[in-house]
């Protein structure tokens, strides 16, 4: 039964696999000490905006899930972040079990992470439970997967092809049936590591773009490389009016 579980909700979140996906980010606010992004202060109206743009999932924090997406039920596939984490700081926070997951109605569980480094073995342990407590119940397991760079005081995500294909392995061999790393920055290399993974792989949405066009441009690559899809989350609340955004990323991604 968990295998037909985790199908089903696999399929919600990769449209049954006929297109490639654009999912949107809210839960990057517990990782902002300071300087909050004033979209996500009015997370309310932004989950409003997005929802009307008909991503094809949404990825939030359970306490902005238990007390807003009531409204949306079932309007679209939910994915619920699980971690709290920063890269300057040596420990992390699980903050959702896979019970409170699957009691939350969501589609997949989300396990932010980061690789290379002192902490990469915590790191693995963890998403590893993770994987073993979700997989009885049909609860498919996402990890968010950030390599850093290596060295003293060193705490920079890095998007070189090796260090991506490494984290996006590391993913996939923890047992995760799908796997978000940041994008290598050309098509040919990010091909390789789709290529190379036999899970699906899906795009991070990075840096800020400074235009509108400029992320779409960024999504239609992800598309090209072959990618399952993108997470986007300042390329899609950072503009002002969100459901466009959402609407010509989601058009981006699939022109390939």
């Amino acid at each position: 039964m968990s295998a037909l579980g985790k199908a089903t909700r696999l399929n919600r979140i990769l449209a049954g696999k006929t297109r490639r996906v654009l999912t949107v980010a809210v839960d990057h606010m517990i990782n902002y000490p300071v300087k909050f992004p004033p979209e996500l202060r009015r997370i309310a109206s932004t989950l409003e905006q997005v929802i009307a743009g008909e991503p094809d999932a949404v990825t939030m924090n359970k306490g902005a899930a238990m007390r807003l997406m009531t409204p949306y039920a079932g309007r679209v596939p939910l994915i619920i972040q699980s971690m709290a984490l920063r890269p300057d700081e040596p420990d992390f926070a699980d903050t959702a079990t896979v019970e409170e997951t699957l009691g939350l109605g969501a589609d997949a569980i989300a396990v932010a992470m980061f690789v290379y480094g002192e902490t990469e073995l915590a790191y693995l342990r963890h998403l590893a439970e993770v994987v073993r407590c979700a997989a009885p119940l049909g609860l498919p397991v996402i990890p968010h997967i950030y390599p850093l760079e290596s060295g003293d005081e060193k705490h920079a995500v890095v998007h070189d092809p090796e260090h991506v294909h490494y984290a996006a392995r590391a993913g996939f061999e923890m047992g995760a049936d799908l796997v978000k790393v940041p994008y290598t920055g050309d098509v040919a290399s990010f091909r390789d590591i789709v290529a190379d993974i036999p899970v699906p792989v899906v795009s991070a949405g990075g840096p800020r773009c400074a235009t509108l066009e400029e992320a779409a441009a960024l999504a239609r690559d992800v598309g090209r490389a072959g990618a399952a899809g993108a997470t986007m989350g300042r390329n899609v609340w950072g503009f002002p009016d969100i459901p466009k955004a959402i609407r010509l990323l989601r058009d981006a991604i699939n022109e390939a």
